[in-house]
């Protein structure tokens, strides 16, 4: 079928292809060094525990089947591996079956940690990394041009990820209708990068005009996504500046970086195949059809919840993560708190004990430490820590264990950190946790100081607490 194919699109796809294996590569990665201390036997939320109590149809996942640390462990580094032969582009040199089931092997790979990653692993660029991925299978290889309705599909999901995140923001918080979120967002967003403090000080109506233009790029510009080029070639390259925007504002793992990748998806890249790719055998016309059938009937819950008004951000609706909603910051909180964890060596606690700071990695801690860009690299205990300083029940489930591992000086959990104040063969004898409120400085304080952070204590978070049954030690 003369209409199946777009060859147009050859370098669309490739450069596609290539930069959501380099996604690929970063999910593993980041799974492969911090699941221990997470997910693992001895984690926080282990994975052993949540399969006995949730059934393989609820969450599809290897790890349903077996599991051990060192069967994550090879699954997490055959993903990176895999991902990098992809990303060196060992798909064009298999014939098209191979190429596809090639790209199906990550998915499986990632999908098995996601339906057991619990909440380490409950954000939209996961499931946004999943349903891109399944359809990254079908668009094939060199063998055959880039099927139309792939590529299609895969505007569909652009088009959600941008106007359903334009969405909750209209009808979530009123600052986004008065253009002044970016007043406080740069300050309070989970994860600040090393420029988010040039950003919040920009003049104010300056961020008038980034909220009014991040509307119509969420709101207008993804329709035209679907209209003939150059106009959907406009469209996307104005989603990925506005995007790279984003990616110089702060950290927010890989959820930029895919939307850019998706948005490649839809460009007209000029430039002539290196050969003639052969006409799409029928085998794979049915399978793409099939697919697109299939993506097609699941869109539909997705959609009656972007039209909602009781529109719900960042949900799958399948098992399988095939179609997803997505959406951010639908409010923007005014203030920043954070949770300072402290250890003490002495054998009563008091308040003048010798208490000392730990210190992570990205999250803000000592005022005069600069964030840092992780990005895409994602750090989820930094990133939960968030949403732990916002309400003790946002981290009910796990940072009890997570004090835990810091009395007992735990290796995999000292990884997860920038510093412990702790050597490896003296652990804390107490760890307790307070609340304060950050805020940034302004210019003349950066200058006095130093310190990018002033913060004023609120409260007692938790209060000192040692391992059960240890006695004190003389």
């Amino acid at each position: 079928m003369d209409w199946f194919t777009a060859p147009d699109y050859w370098l669309s796809r490739l450069v596609f292809q290539r930069a959501l294996a380099g996604v690929y590569l970063v999910a593993f990665l980041t799974a492969a060094l911090q699941f221990r201390a997470l997910l693992g036997a001895r984690g926080m939320l282990p994975i052993p525990r949540y399969v006995q109590r949730v059934p393989f149809r609820a969450a599809p996942s290897l790890f349903q089947l077996h599991y051990s640390d060192r069967f994550f462990a090879v699954c997490a580094w055959s993903g990176c591996a895999i991902s990098a032969a992809l990303l060196a582009g060992l798909d064009s040199q298999l014939p098209l079956w191979g190429g596809m089931v090639l790209w199906l092997v990550p998915w499986v790979l990632y999908l098995s940690i996601v339906n057991v990653g619990q909440t380490w692993y409950g954000f939209g660029w996961e499931s946004l990394l999943l349903e891109v991925g399944f359809l990254a299978a079908f668009l094939g290889n060199d063998e055959v041009a880039p099927p139309i309705v792939v590529l299609f599909l895969l505007r569909w999901i652009l088009f959600r990820v941008e106007f359903g995140a334009g969405l909750i923001k209209m009808r979530g918080d009123a600052c986004w209708r008065k253009l002044t979120c970016l007043d406080y967002h740069h300050e309070t967003q989970p994860m600040p990068g090393p420029l988010s403090w040039f950003f919040h000080r920009l003049p104010r109506p300056l961020h008038r005009a980034e909220v009014a233009a991040n509307h119509v790029t969420q709101l207008v510009v993804p329709v035209l996504l679907f209209t003939p080029q150059p106009i959907a070639t406009a469209a996307a390259s104005l989603m990925i500046v506005t995007q790279l925007w984003l990616v110089l504002s702060g950290n927010f793992s890989w959820l930029n970086w895919i939307t850019i990748v998706l948005a490649v998806s839809a460009l007209e890249l000029p430039g002539d195949p290196p050969s003639r790719p052969a006409a799409a055998p029928l085998w794979y016309e049915i399978v793409v059809l099939a697919v697109a059938a299939l993506i097609a009937y699941l869109s539909y819950h997705p959609v009656t919840n972007m039209i909602s008004r009781r529109q719900i951000m960042n949900r799958s609706f399948d098992p399988l993560h095939l179609v997803n909603t997505y959406g951010a910051f639908g409010s923007v909180s005014r203030f920043r708190y954070e949770v300072v964890v402290e250890g003490t060596a002495d054998e009563v606690p008091r308040e003048d004990s010798g208490w000392r700071e730990y210190e992570f990695k990205g999250k803000p801690g000592d005022p005069r430490h600069w964030p840092r860009q992780f990005a895409p690299y994602h750090l989820r205990l930094d990133w939960l820590m968030w949403f732990a300083a916002l309400s003790p029940s946002y981290a009910g489930s796990w940072f009890g264990t997570f004090v835990e591992r810091l009395l007992e000086n735990d290796r995999d959990t000292l990884r997860l950190l920038r510093r412990s104040p702790f050597p490896p063969d003296a652990p804390p004898r107490y760890i307790r946790a307070r609340l304060f409120r950050y805020r940034y400085t302004t210019w003349r304080e950066l200058r006095e100081t130093g310190a990018c952070w002033e913060r004023t204590f609120v409260r007692e978070y938790l209060p000192p607490t040692r391992l059960a049954g240890v006695a004190q030690r003389s």
